[in-house]
């Protein structure tokens, strides 16, 4: 790398020298950014675009008021205060985020006391956190990938500038060696900046998930703590709920509340 840098001065000069015979004004960054690098910096400019899509996708959709939704907690306790538990069953099944799933995990094991809705509930947390970690893995890979595309190109160019002098038999002209300097430089400069915003943003949201995780499963804890052995709201209150909920029938999901109604009648 150092010898890269090194050449890459004593270059200057002569790619200055270069632009002033073309009759160059200003500077084109463009040019010096992106065609200088060649087919590789294209490549890597296309991944980039990928790993900005995928942040802003996650950007949306990893967030409290998708994973949480504390909208969906507010209308389940809601339901549960009333003992309305079947329509507590239906609103959270209805409900895509993460709190939903796990409450509705809950309820639907009811049936076979407050240790399986325990457990129901911690294996949908970590079934529905597991996947949010695989979701933005690829930002890892795009991580890792983009550095070695960059040094490909770093390669690439170095290999380009040696055959250069070897055809020249002495150093070859100014404008060349630039060129091929410039394939080097720009692709392992457009590898670090990809790896740079994407392990970034990898880390942001691999924090968010563990974040949203633990306040989901806090929240789904304190939602079904009426259902627990002793706990305040156990006994009467699921029998009634059902009662309320579905006019006494017999309908499925009732089968999860009735549990706690069948503990208080012992």
């Amino acid at each position: 790398m150092l010898f890269c840098v090194a050449i890459a001065l004593l270059a200057g000069p002569a790619a200055a020298q270069a632009d002033a015979d073309t009759g160059s004004s200003g500077t084109n960054w463009f040019d010096h950014f992106v065609v200088a690098g060649g087919w590789i910096t294209y490549v890597l400019l296309g991944i980039s675009v990928v790993a900005i899509a995928l942040i802003v996708e996650h950007a949306v959709t990893i967030r409290r008021a998708t994973v949480v939704a504390p909208q969906v907690a507010k209308d389940i306790r809601e339901l549960i205060d009333r003992r309305e538990y079947v329509a507590a069953v239906r609103r959270s099944a209805d409900d895509p985020s993460m709190l939903g799933y796990v409450i509705n995990a809950g309820l639907m094991e009811a049936a076979n006391g407050y240790g399986a809705m325990e457990r129901a509930v911690e294996e949908s947390i970590e079934e529905r956190s597991s996947r949010l970690f695989r979701k933005i893995e690829f930002l890892s890979v795009i991580g890792n990938v983009s550095p070695m595309i960059g040094l490909f190109g770093t390669v690439y160019g170095m290999i380009r500038l040696f055959s250069s002098i070897r055809e020249a038999g002495a150093i070859p002209e100014p404008g060349r060696i630039a060129g091929d300097l410039s394939i080097a430089l720009v692709t392992t400069f457009w590898g670090l900046v990809i790896a740079i915003v994407s392990l970034s943003g990898l880390g942001w949201f691999r924090n968010r998930v563990d974040v949203l995780t633990a306040e989901c499963a806090l929240t789904a804890d304190r939602l079904l703590r009426v259902f627990r052995p002793g706990g305040a709201g156990h006994g009467a209150a699921p029998r009634a709920g059902v009662a309320d909920a579905d006019g006494g029938g017999g309908a499925e999901p009732q089968r999860s509340p009735a549990a706690a109604g069948r503990t208080e009648s012992t």
